[in-house]
């Protein structure tokens, strides 16, 4: 078996932390796997160094002095592997093995790296390469950087683009869990999780694997977020499943919406979860939700709008700071889904200005970690499609 595997920070975090990640990799080589190590700065390394950027360094001399970090940690586990007798050796950019190139943009030049990649992999046989993480060249040959999680982003791209089987991200936590242990009792690990529902995390603050790590994860390339006190590679943590798409899909059947008015509503405790309840005790269901001051919208499909508008109503009957309900039908809502869109700023002004130039009418803008849902009328479907398409997303 083919594996990337990524030390973090906190797993290099000391000599003794050097040398149980290098025990692992050598376990793993003994047992026949062809093995790619990516390390990250030893500790906070990488932190540390740019709080001492003080003056008023260009990108150039900033990316060589952050490089440090990742430079100096892949010469302790190279140095270390040695000691257990595995033939290895560190790359870094600027040598002539470097896999990672960035183009004139600053962007990854995927052709190039797959070319440099693939002739790396040719040699997984005789020796244990260990890549800098977060770094990459440019084509003069300057260091540049994969911005935050750039690390994650090494080893998921490696993983991809070497026909890795798996890429093992060794982190500080025991892989995704139930909750932050830190803060809740009782956290557990999650065995599984989709790539979707991963990345909609790590936008909102959960920090497992850097969401721009899992753009390049495709169906054939299992991730795996393992603890580094775990001391096997190749088994526990948490599995990433799937492959996030970028996807612009207008829903096939028409919406309604239902409004529920009242004083301050947004204030009130316990007031969404009141008319959400007595929606699925109904069992009618919600496509999305929409909320202001002094109201809640509840879209939800149109064959389902008649009785969603009289179950709300006996809430509103029954809570006098309630005031009204009311419905509209055909509505239609095309959706939005992509793995860079938290990444672009404007790009919600991106997709909307288009769609308001044509003269077409927004109804609602519903916004996640990784998607944008337009709301228009049934009429306007079509044309706000075909808008949205042209989008340079």
């Amino acid at each position: 078996m083919r594996v990337v595997v990524k030390f973090g920070g906190t797993s290099l975090g000391s000599g003794d932390r050097v040398e149980r990640a290098a025990a692992s990799v050598a376990r793993a080589v003994e047992a026949g796997h062809e093995v790619v190590v990516v390390a990250s700065a030893m500790g906070s390394t990488t932190d540390e160094l740019l709080s001492d950027i003080t003056f008023d360094a260009d990108d150039r001399d900033r990316a060589e002095i952050v490089s440090m970090g990742e430079r100096t940690s892949v010469r302790m586990l190279k140095a270390a592997l040695t000691a257990r007798g595995v033939d290895s050796i560190f790359l870094e950019p600027g040598g002539d093995e470097w896999p990672i190139v960035a183009n004139e943009l600053g962007e990854v030049d995927a052709e190039a790296t797959v070319e440099r990649a693939d002739r790396l992999a040719g040699r997984l046989d005789d020796i244990v390469p260990v890549v800098t993480g977060f770094l990459a060249q440019n084509i003069d040959g300057e260091v540049t950087t994969l911005g935050r999680g750039g690390s994650d982003t090494t080893a998921v791209m490696l993983g991809r683009y070497m026909d890795a089987d798996e890429v093992v991200i060794v982190t500080d936590v025991e892989g995704v869990m139930t909750g932050d242990p830190r803060v809740v009792e009782g956290a557990r690990n999650v065995a599984r999780i989709s790539v979707d529902e991963l990345r909609n995390l790590s936008f909102r603050g959960a920090e497992v694997v850097a969401p721009s790590a899992l753009a390049y994860k495709d169906e054939s390339l299992d991730v795996r977020v393992v603890h580094h006190q775990h001391g096997g590679l190749l088994e526990g943590g948490t599995r990433v499943e799937g492959e996030f798409q970028s996807l612009i899909d207008m829903q096939e059947q028409p919406l309604s919406c239902v409004t529920v008015a009242g004083r301050a509503i947004r204030n009130r405790p316990g007031v969404l979860s009141t008319l959400t309840s007595a929606l699925a005790d109904s069992g009618i269901n919600i496509d999305s939700v929409a909320s202001g001051m002094d109201s809640i919208t509840f879209y939800v499909d149109e064959s389902e709008a008649e009785r969603a508008e009289y179950v709300l109503h006996d809430a509103v009957v029954e809570d006098e700071t309630l005031s009204s309900v009311t419905l509209e039908e055909n509505i239609a809502v095309v959706r939005v889904t992509g793995g860079e869109l938290p990444n672009r700023p404007g790009v919600v002004l991106d997709i909307v200005r288009p769609v308001s130039e044509a003269g077409i009418n927004i109804h609602d803008l519903i916004t996640s970690a990784t998607s944008v849902a337009i709301f228009v009328t049934w009429e306007d479907r079509e044309e706000t499609l075909e808008i949205v398409q042209r989008q340079d997303l």
